[in-house]
């Protein structure tokens, strides 16, 4: 034991850097995956949490006024209703900030879809004017209980009564209204009703917004969620930024066990004199294979330990949503269980891998095999001798033939640098299509940067004059959005009317071309997922209890909805209805206007009467994306820098051989140190030319099919610029290069009795 403990400290004496850099790199490692792991909980868990506590329903249907909803209760599946409930859409506004919102008139807590308080206290009758506000439009109005709000374009006032937290839909600016809970008597207006559904078997939901949809009449339903879409919603971003920590943790895992494995053989390779004599003193092959297994599994249990006391730890204090997702899990009941499998998981990989690299260095014999005079494949190739005739430099026609002289062990090499390049050129790529989200937005569906509406007091024509007075919009696109029926009444998607013949909407297209006929329209993926439809069918959908038929030209980025969108001209839905009137206006600005300025400008001229919103960007809630791409970016490196150390120790050793050669026919120490720098540099960049051929098309898939699954589509991938990729592989290459220069100098310059002893 005590010869096994001096031998495993005097290698870690020789090789320490290699070992501080194995340690931090599956720090790294356990990191992401547990802050995968935390993103993934923090998507799930706390809206399924709601949804249990608060007994949601599985469906809600919105209803003209005189549907008898009340029929759905006794539908097959449908255990229980929430309502119907009379429902008013408004504007409301407080300190500045307004909102459309839903008034839903509830008499008492309901059963079904319950909303869970979380400040103040529910509705009470002595208070008729008080209101309840979902959590998310609490906070785009920034209201606290006992605010007052207002009504634009009337005289009255709510008191904020309480806050809860709802199941169902959350707010969003210009696309989702928010949800308000109020007294019956509060609602004034009601234009129509809402029912909740919850069911026996929520695998059931289609079939049971099919069977309701039957029973009122497809004229009769405006509009139908469910609670997956609910759930998707809530979901959001963290389920986008959990899959990314978690591939790129566990493609830098597979690289870190390939490098360890690397460095343990090309170690072997190097200390087979000296295993030899360990078997010679009474080592047996078992304890030979545990020293190397247990001094990496050493390495690699100190860095999850750090890692995992960190996160634990340090987790919370991580700004933004990371920090938050960690809170969350924190209080989940599988954390601590994840909190010990994710390292336990990555220990035993790398133990793994360096027990196959380590029960070679258990086979090694008692007695040394003399090494051949010549490797194979050491005899100089056709090329290298044709270069040497050329006059070109000995030492870089020798390094080039020493860096894939080897074959196999070279390609294994190259492959093993090959990975951690491969995932940093993916990184890069995601990166870089966050980064055409804001600098090109018109590129991936979003050529508007403000949406306009009215709250009914200017017509259209009054709103498409205070907009052609401000210098900054330089188009302005009106617009309507309806909810429709898909084939077989198993839900709603978006039905958009923006622009007109004249003044066309521009489409980001993916695939097809723009809508410029009658009836003719373009789709998202995710509408097109919907219907199981393709560019080019003819697609029939219910508005109210008119049908709309279009045909389908082109497929659209489509950022909003998940995609489930139709977009067409506002003359073609002027076909089915004369007195369409615009329901917005979109608006595109010029180049260098402040959309800020413009909205504060806009909602100024509109003297109260204009709801003025920025267009959501998706990339908005992936900026904590570009902090996790560079720390990703940090643990490949140091995996890639441990693997360019294994490359240079092994060169050096194999090449201490071809010294007194090299002496011999008149090099110099310096031409010596040459051959091996060279040779590292070739094998580096070779690394780096195969990760960025193989990194390009699979970031530009793997992105694309994510885009795909969101409902976005295909066509967002952007590769970075020549620039980025030309400084990710001169750093390599380079980097290789000042790596290899001290020990290869080193080697060169020792004593020729070291050298004689080395290849004895």
């Amino acid at each position: 034991m005590r010869a096994a403990l001096r031998w495993v400290h005097s290698d870690l004496r020789t090789h320490r850097g290699e070992a501080l850099f194995l340690v931090l790199a599956t720090a790294g490692i356990v990191a992401s995956l547990l802050l995968a792991t935390a993103l993934f909980g923090y998507a799930t868990n706390p809206w399924q949490r709601t949804f249990a506590e608060a007994r949601g329903a599985h469906v809600w249907l919105h209803t003209s006024p005189s549907a008898d909803a009340r029929r759905l209760a006794r539908l097959d599946g449908v255990t229980s209703v929430a309502g119907p409930y009379r429902t008013e859409s408004a504007t409301v506004a407080a300190r500045g900030a307004r909102a459309s919102v839903e008034l839903r008139g509830t008499p008492g807590p309901p059963a079904v879809g319950r909303p869970l308080l979380t400040a103040g206290r529910w509705l009470d009758p002595a208070a008729p004017d008080g209101v309840v506000l979902e959590s998310s439009l609490a906070r785009a109005l920034l209201a606290e209980p006992g605010d007052t709000l207002t009504l634009p374009g009337t005289a009255r006032t709510v008191t904020v009564e309480g806050i809860a937290d709802s199941a169902e839909p959350p707010y969003r600016p210009g696309e989702q209204p928010g949800l308000v809970w109020a007294l019956p008597s509060a609602v004034r207006a009601p234009a129509g009703q809402v029912i909740g559904l919850r069911l026996g078997d929520p695998a059931d939901t289609d079939y049971a917004v099919q069977r309701a949809v039957t029973v009122l009449g497809a004229g009769a339903v405006g509009e139908v969620s469910t609670w997956q879409q609910a759930r998707a919603e809530a979901q959001g971003d963290n389920r986008l930024l959990g899959q990314v920590l978690g591939l790129f943790g566990l493609g830098a895992l597979i690289a870190a066990g390939l490098a360890v494995h690397g460095a343990i053989a090309t170690r072997i390779r190097g200390h087979l004199r000296d295993l030899s004599v360990l078997k010679a003193i009474g080592f047996t092959p078992g304890q030979v294979v545990r020293i190397y297994l247990l001094q990496h599994l050493a390495y690699a249990l100190l860095g999850a330990v750090a890692a995992a006391a960190l996160t634990e730890g340090l987790g919370t204090r991580v700004p933004g949503r990371l920090g938050d997702a960690v809170g969350v899990w924190q209080g989940l009941p599988g954390h601590t269980a994840a909190l010990c499998l994710v390292p336990v998981g990555a220990v035993l990989f790398i133990g793994l891998t360096t027990g196959l690299a380590a029960w070679r260095a258990g086979r090694v014999p008692p007695v040394p095999v003399p090494r051949p005079a010549a490797p194979a494949g050491g005899r100089l190739s056709g090329p290298a001798r044709r270069a040497l005739g050329l006059g070109l430099p000995a030492a870089l026609v020798l390094g080039c033939h020493k860096a894939f002289a080897g074959r196999g062990r070279s390609l294994a090499t190259v492959a093993r640098l090959t990975l951690p390049l491969l995932l940093i050129t993916v990184a890069l790529s995601a990166w870089t299509t966050i980064d055409r989200f804001h600098s090109s937005p018109e590129r991936v569906g979003l050529p508007t940067a403000l949406t306009v509406r009215s709250d009914g007091t200017l017509d259209a024509s009054g709103v498409r004059a205070v907009l052609n007075r401000d210098s900054g919009v330089a188009a302005a696109y009106p617009g309507v959005e309806v909810a429709a029926l898909v084939p077989g009444q198993t839900g709603t998607i978006a039905l958009r009317g923006i622009g007109t013949r004249a003044e066309p909407y521009p489409y980001a297209l993916a695939e097809g071309r723009a809508a410029r006929g009658p009836d003719e329209a373009v789709a998202g993926q995710g509408l097109l997922d919907v219907l199981h439809a393709r560019v080019g069918d003819w697609v029939r959908m219910t508005v109210g209890d008119r049908p709309q038929i279009l045909h389908i030209v082109g497929r659209s980025i489509e950022p909003r909805n998940a995609g489930r969108v139709v977009t067409t001209s506002l003359d073609t839905l002027r076909e089915n209805d004369p007195l369409l009137a615009p329901a917005f206006h979109e608006l595109r600005l010029r180049p260098g206007a402040d959309p800020h300025r413009v909205a504060a400008a806009l909602a100024a001229a509109g003297r109260g009467h204009l709801e003025v919103h920025p267009v959501t960007n998706p990339a908005d809630g992936l900026s904590p994306l570009r902090g996790v791409v560079a720390g990703l970016i940090a643990v490949l490196a140091l995996i890639g820098l441990v693997e360019l150390l294994t490359a240079i120790g092994g060169s050096v050793r194999e090449g201490e051989r071809d010294v007194l050669a090299l002496r011999a026919i008149g090099m110099s120490p310096r031409q010596i140190t040459a051959i091996t720098v060279t040779a590292t540099s070739c094998t580096a960049l070779a690394a780096v030319l195969a990760g960025t051929a193989l990194g390009l098309p699979l970031a530009r898939r793997l992105i694309d099919a994510q885009g795909g699954s969101s409902g976005i589509g295909t066509g967002i991938a952007q590769s970075p610029s020549p620039g980025p990729l030309l400084l990710l592989g001169s750093a390599a290459v380079l980097g290789a290069a000042a790596l290899a220069m001290l020990p290869a100098a080193r080697a060169a310059r020792r004593r020729l009795a070291d050298t004689l002893s080395a290849v004895a």
